[in-house]
């Protein structure tokens, strides 16, 4: 029998409920590790785990055996539980429904990269709504801002 080869790369995006700035440092390590866990657990193959308080971007070479909405599902579960259970936040911790996939080819996980490594800095410039917009229109996926991230209506 002949095997299965493939080479997908995608970028995911999730935000935290109502875009609290729950994830503090620095916890917020463990939490990127504890991500980059699961990802590893469900035989994909984590690149890069990295955010800022209110949202995560993660960088994995996809396995085709699992659907990207069941992976999202488990990271989203496991951490939520991890974190509540950890003691890390006073608040009780949840993700925002949604999140945003996006695919790149084997040249640009580099620069992928890079950006997700510099979150932080990033964000000194830019909003995340302005940011996840950008996403959605260099990738020319049509949406409407009320299906959007509940965040849309309390952002500045």
């Amino acid at each position: 029998m002949a095997d299965a080869y493939s080479q997908m790369y995608i970028h995911l995006v999730i935000a935290v409920r109502k875009r609290e700035s729950l994830l503090l440092n620095p916890w917020r390590q463990d939490v990127q590790k504890y991500l980059s866990g699961i990802i590893t657990s469900k035989n994909h193959k984590s690149i890069i785990v990295n955010g800022i308080e209110d949202h995560m971007h993660l960088l994995l070479g996809l396995n085709p055996n699992e659907k990207i909405s069941d992976l999202v599902r488990e990271l989203k579960n496991n951490s939520s539980n991890f974190i509540n259970n950890s003691g890390f936040s006073h608040h009780k911790f949840a993700w925002a429904e949604g999140y945003g996939a996006f695919s790149y080819s084997k040249s640009e996980i580099n620069n992928v990269y890079e950006y997700i490594k510099n979150q932080e800095e990033h964000h000194k410039k830019t909003t995340f709504k302005d940011e996840y917009i950008g996403l959605l229109n260099e990738f020319e996926i049509e949406f409407k801002d009320e299906y959007l991230f509940d965040w849309i209506s309390l952002e500045k």
